[in-house]
């Protein structure tokens, strides 16, 4: 498949959706809409449409258990969960829409950058859950209520414990650059991971492009997906990741697998995951209603006690057995930073990297 640009795809989309006279760009409301309710009118209307598409780079086990415990909650309304990497997502909803395929009701992404791109081409409703009103901070969603933050996490570096004791560990990212770590090391891509894009722009805002290119002489193995470098660690394939999502490595503790987390002292990538639904949702009422519940607190604490993500709803409870976000350094997340950086960062990290 060929790969296409950031801004090539949402033209070829925006293009597409304009010849189906879906609503232009939003950057001309005042305000957000009035604050919505889930009652049982829109219940109703959800059933009767009875399904919904929900695109997602969330690891697969953490989305198919939303979609069961929402099909629990709204009996009559299944939701096929389309996951994949969340640059992979991005360029199959452009082609699709340029295809006038509209399949997707609700999307999330691990790349907060792809709603400032899908918003300014037309591609979301403005939709505003009571929940969302109410109880989530105003850096977590978005002024006309295109899309709000689902998940909260950190890239962070990691170690197995059997193969590297605390004492040896590494406590920053300058520390990776050590010979003994030649061979050792793994990371993903930000190629094909929403994640690891997010991860790779703020680490190069934070460490610069020289860092990269002393990494690459390490023998890196590279893979695609942000959950994929914890599973090698656990396994003992490598000894170390670079980068990969904290949650994943906390799911991976929770089986009782060798694995240990190490927030950097030049601080951990931090990532945002926002949703949003479709301007052209084949099932608008089901999406509201998916959406309503996604970003509620039943949902959220689901997020957070069973996946190890963390949440934006004031009222959620974190994990007690892991430490509190405001007591780990992060590096700055910058999503107007990695829109327009995007497709330069991806060529520049395959050049260096060989992949």
């Amino acid at each position: 498949m060929r790969s296409l640009t950031r801004r090539g795809a949402i033209a070829g989309a925006a293009a597409a959706a304009s010849g189906l006279a879906l609503a232009p760009a939003r950057w001309t409301l005042a305000a957000a809409p009035e604050a919505q309710k889930i009652t049982a009118e829109l219940i109703a209307a959800a059933k009767k449409e009875g399904k919904l598409g929900f695109y997602t780079s969330v690891e697969l086990p953490v989305a198919e258990r939303v979609a069961k415990a929402f099909e629990a909650r709204y009996p009559g309304v299944s939701v096929r969960v389309e996951r994949s990497g969340a640059e992979r997502n991005f360029q199959r909803l452009q082609q699709e829409y340029a295809s006038r395929i509209f399949a997707c009701d609700v999307v999330q992404s691990s790349d907060a950058a792809h709603f400032i791109a899908w918003k300014r081409d037309g591609l979301l409703a403005s939709y505003l859950p009571e929940e969302v009103a109410a109880h989530y901070p105003a850096q977590h969603r978005d002024a006309e209520a295109m899309f709000a933050s689902w998940r909260i996490y950190l890239s962070v570096i990691a170690y197995n414990t059997k193969l590297v004791s605390p004492q040896e560990a590494p406590s920053s990212f300058a520390d990776l650059l050590d010979a003994r770590w030649f061979g050792k090391l793994v990371k993903a891509h930000p190629g094909y991971s929403g994640t690891i894009m997010t991860a790779t722009q703020q680490m190069v805002a934070t460490l610069g492009w020289g860092y990269f290119e002393k990494l690459a002489k390490q023998k890196v193995m590279q893979l695609q997906s942000a959950a994929d470098p914890p599973k090698k660690v656990a396994v003992g394939e490598r000894a170390v990741q670079v980068d990969g999502a904290d949650y994943t490595v906390l799911g991976l503790q929770d089986k009782g697998e060798p694995v240990a987390i190490v927030y950097a002292n030049e601080g951990s990538p931090l990532i945002t995951g926002p949703a949003a639904i479709m301007q052209a949702a084949p099932n608008p009422n089901a999406a509201r209603l998916f959406y309503s519940w996604a970003m509620g607190s039943e949902c959220q604490q689901l997020n957070v006690s069973t996946a190890g993500l963390r949440s934006a709803h004031a009222l959620v409870r974190e994990r007690p057995d892991r430490r509190p976000l405001d007591q780990i350094k992060v590096m700055r997340e910058d999503p107007t930073a990695v829109e327009a950086q995007s497709d330069a960062i991806k060529a520049r990290y395959s050049a260096l990297f060989g992949v």
